[in-house]
């Protein structure tokens, strides 16, 4: 059962990296750390509004500092 639900997950990984990449943004990366990334233009911070929301803390935990825009990492509160 946890094989299915890993498969599931990474389906849904997938499908948030291709939105991305849609949206011209680095195809390794996710819609969330794109938008954690952004906060300084308009419509990531109202999407980061929401995902923080619905999620709180999202944002922090889904940044990959790795991928996409380059930024500082910041240490978190885990």
């Amino acid at each position: 059962m946890k094989q299915v639900i890993n498969y599931f997950f990474n389906i849904l990984i997938s499908l948030d990296q291709l939105g991305n990449t849609l949206l011209g943004g680095d195809p390794d990366e996710t819609i969330s750390s794109r938008c954690a990334k952004n906060q300084d233009k308009w419509y990531w911070y109202y999407l980061g509004t929401v995902l923080e929301f619905v999620d709180p803390g999202h944002l922090e935990w889904a940044i990959e500092y790795d991928e996409g825009k380059k930024v500082k990492p910041t240490k978190r509160k885990d």
